[in-house]
Formats: C-alpha cells, sequence, structure tokens
C-alpha cells in the first residue's frame, strides 16, 4: 500500500538510531529551576509570588495576561529564591522566577482529580487553560485557545501529531511506547471537545513499533491509526492534514478553516493530566542527542531545568560541542551556551562536533529550482528571499512570504548555501511590521 504524504519535502537523514531504543528515564532535580515566564507563542504570564515564598508542586507562579497566553506553575516544591531576568531559549534576557527545590516534591492540594464524565466540553477547556498546557510538537501554541473555535467553525476531523519528522528527535516516539493509554485518554477527550466525527493518528513508517502498538490499542474504537510515508517536514501542521485528508489549508487561513485540528500526542498525554487529574504542564519528554553527548537519553524533565544540568545527567560531553540546538536540527534554535532552561517547547537537546556541521560560503542563486520544488508550501523561496533582502516588502507580500512555515527545506538542498529561510523570516517580520503601524 502506498503510504500517504504531500508533495515536496525532503528526505534529511533521521539519526534516529541515538536514542529511538532507549526508554524513559526520570531526571533528578538541579540545584535551582529556571522558570521564564515567556514559554509559549502571546502574552507571557506575570509573577504571582514574591522571593522567600515557599511554593508546592503545581502551584501558580505566573497568572496568565489575555486570551491568548497560559499560566506558568512550579515544577517542584521549594523556595522562591529570585524573580530576574536570566538568559532565555530565544536569544534574550527575560524574566524567569527561580525556585530552589527542598527535595519533598511535594505536590499543591489545590490540584485535585475529577470524573470526566461529569465535566462539559467548556469545563474541559477551562482545566486545560489552567494547567497551562501548549502544544509540546514545538511551536507552543495555548492549546486552549486551539480547543475553542468559532461556532461557525466545526471541527469535522481531529488529527494527532504522531509523525516526529525532526531528525534526532525521538521523544513522541517514546511516549506513543511507554504511556499510550494516557496518549488514547487524551485523544478521547479532544474528540469529545471538538465533537469531531472522524479521529486520525498519523506516524511515520520509520516507527514500526508505535504503529503495531497503537493499531492494536485502537483496534476496536474509531481511533484510525494512519501509517505516513517517511518525508520531511511531515509533522507541520498544513502538510499532515494534506497527507490524512487530502485537503489543503487556504493561504493564510487556519486548519479550523476546512474543519480540522491537529494536537500532537504528547499534548494529548497533558490534556489528560489537566482534565482528569488536575496537574498543570510542569514536565515533557526531552530528547538529548547528537554525537557530542556521551549518553544520549530521552529523559523525563521538569520545566525550568538548565541544559547544563541535562548534559551532566547524560554523562557530560564527549567533545566540545561545535553546535547547541534546541529541538531538532532543521527548526530548532541554536544557544550561545548551557546556561538558558529547557521549557515547555524543548523536545530536544543536539550537540553536533564541529565535524557535523557543513560550512560553505554562501555562492550566487543558479536558478536550479530544487527549493522550488522542495518547498511543502508550493512558494518561491529565492524570489520571496530575493525581494526580503532588498526591503522590497510589498513584493514579498505578493509572493507569500508570510505562509512560509520556515520548515528549512529551501537551505537543505540549496547548492549555493543561500541563508533563505533567515532572508524569508526577515522578510515575514517586515510584512508584519508594516501591518502593524498600519
Amino acid at each position: 500500500m502506498k503510504l500517504k504524504t504531500f508533495a515536496g519535502g525532503i528526505h534529511p537523514p533521521d539519526n534516529k538510531h541515538w536514542s529511538s531504543h532507549l526508554a524513559i528515564e526520570d531526571c533528578p532535580l538541579p540545584a535551582e529551576l529556571i522558570v521564564p515566564l515567556a514559554q509559549h507563542i502571546g502574552a507571557p504570564s506575570v509573577p504571582c509570588v514574591e522571593v522567600g515564598q515557599k511554593v508546592a508542586r503545581g502551584e501558580e507562579i505566573g497568572s496568565a495576561k489575555g486570551f491568548v497566553s497560559v499560566p506558568v506553575h512550579a515544577p517542584t516544591s521549594g523556595e522562591v529564591i529570585a524573580i530576574e531576568n536570566r538568559p532565555h531559549p530565544w536569544g534574550a534576557i527575560l524574566p524567569a522566577v527561580v525556585i530552589r527545590p527542598d527535595g519533598e516534591d511535594r505536590w499543591s492540594s489545590t490540584l485535585q482529580p475529577v470524573d470526566p464524565g461529569e465535566l462539559s466540553p467548556e469545563e474541559m477547556v477551562e482545566r486545560v487553560r489552567q494547567a497551562g498546557v501548549v502544544g509540546m510538537g514545538g511551536a507552543a501554541f495555548p492549546a486552549h485557545v486551539k480547543l475553542s473555535p468559532p461556532p461557525e467553525k466545526k471541527i469535522q476531523a481531529l488529527i494527532l501529531n504522531g509523525v516526529e519528522c525532526e531528525p534526532y528527535l525521538t521523544a513522541d516516539h517514546r511516549m506513543m511506547l511507554e504511556d499510550p493509554e494516557r496518549i488514547l485518554q487524551g485523544v478521547a477527550l479532544l474528540q469529545y471537545v471538538f465533537g469531531a466525527e472522524r479521529v486520525v493518528i498519523g506516524i511515520e513508517a520509520n516507527k514500526p513499533d508505535a504503529l503495531a502498538l497503537l493499531k492494536k490499542m485502537c483496534a476496536d474504537t474509531p481511533v484510525e491509526v494512519l501509517p505516513l510515508e517517511v518525508k520531511y517536514p511531515q509533522g507541520a501542521e498544513k502538510q499532515l492534514i494534506t497527507a490524512v485528508t487530502g485537503r489543503e489549508v487556504p493561504s493564510g487561513g487556519l486548519p479550523m478553516d476546512i474543519g480540522v485540528a491537529v494536537h500532537n500526542v504528547s499534548t494529548a498525554a497533558a490534556i489528560t493530566d489537566a482534565v482528569v487529574h488536575g496537574r498543570p504542564l510542569i514536565e515533557r519528554i526531552c530528547t538529548v542527542t547528537g554525537p557530542a553527548i556521551r549518553e544520549p537519553k530521552n529523559l523525563r524533565i521538569r520545566i525550568g531545568t538548565p541544559l547544563s544540568h541535562l548534559v551532566a545527567v547524560c554523562g557530560g560531553l564527549a567533545e566540545e560541542p561545535g553546535k547547541i540546538v534546541l529541538g531538532g536540527p532543521m527548526m530548532g534554535f541554536t544557544q550561545l551556551g548551557f546556561d538558558v532552561p529547557a521549557t515547555k517547547g524543548t523536545s530536544g537537546l543536539l550537540l553536533l562536533r564541529n565535524a557535523d556541521i557543513a560550512l560553505q560560503p554562501e555562492g550566487p542563486c543558479i536558478r536550479c529550482a530544487r527549493c522550488v520544488q522542495a518547498c511543502p508550501i508550493h512558494l518561491l523561496p529565492t524570489t520571496i528571499a530575493a525581494y526580503a533582502r532588498h526591503d522590497l516588502t510589498a513584493e514579498a507580500a505578493e509572493y507569500c512570504a508570510t505562509d512560509c512555515i520556515e520548515c528549512g527545506s529551501c537551505s537543505y538542498v540549496c547548492p549555493a548555501a543561500i541563508p533563505l529561510v533567515q532572508a524569508i523570516r526577515y522578510g515575514k517580520a517586515a510584512i508584519l511590521a508594516k501591518k502593524r503601524n498600519a
């Protein structure tokens, strides 16, 4: 049977052999947890604790500010020793709440489990919001916003993203193997909230063990487990929708515009914790991997854990890294050092050697059109990048620059090593700034 996919894309080496066979381990608590107040798309939370205050695990330490915002919670029990600006994975110095663990790891008494059968969809969404759940596939978009489409945008199909197409990352893969019941309970809750008629879990074919397990567990349910072609960026929201449904999200539109909602499998598990147990999002699975680390691992980490602690737990460095990446090599963010903390969107820590980094000077565009063939959105990357570099904002907008998902496929295949994604990102920022000023 031909596997479903989308047009375009690339086939980089997946390099998942470093950690795909390794069971999830609990990461020990560090000496201090640095919990950023900005961890998601939207307005950052504002601190609601004071220095010297004792907090319990799961207690709110940052309150949401606006609808597109979520609260932040204490990853463990301990003392707030600082509320100050600290280095952030986004490359800035941003406010954070610093907690010294007391070793008790005591849960807050305010967190209460409920019978989900007694909750309305609206009450479930509110519990998800209070728990600070965001999309855990990397985008970190507040989950309660995606769970609240306008009444006229009826969700007919719910897609669970178990693709994990980024090279090196195996956190979702291990979640599907080791905690499928929690994921499937979250799937049922999502289906109830949306009232979706069709439910599909999409998984790339390079995870046959996860496919077999979830197919077996869903055999007598309405949930369909669909194997997908191994191709990057198969896990991007719009490409996954096209592969599963054959439909395309319109330019400038959202999945809800065609009656579809997409959530990551790890997000589904976090929704189970929030709705059923009342537990906020204070931990996640993170893959620490790459040839520069001694012992690659899939770790269950607390939000706010410094990267230096993750490296130490994994046996230290095999050699000095040439690049430190939070996330995967295609869409991850390069870091200057190990002093930044893990956030709700930290799916992986990738450490590459200098020998693993291809350094090539930029050359002239030879009009080979490889970037056009690879683009999963069917854009003209080299044209948009050229306009952006010359500050021709209107022309870049005319060529749909804002539809770019910044997957990096164009840069990956470019024989001239032109930094196409960076140029297009610059153009997108200029377009948005022009709209705001207007």
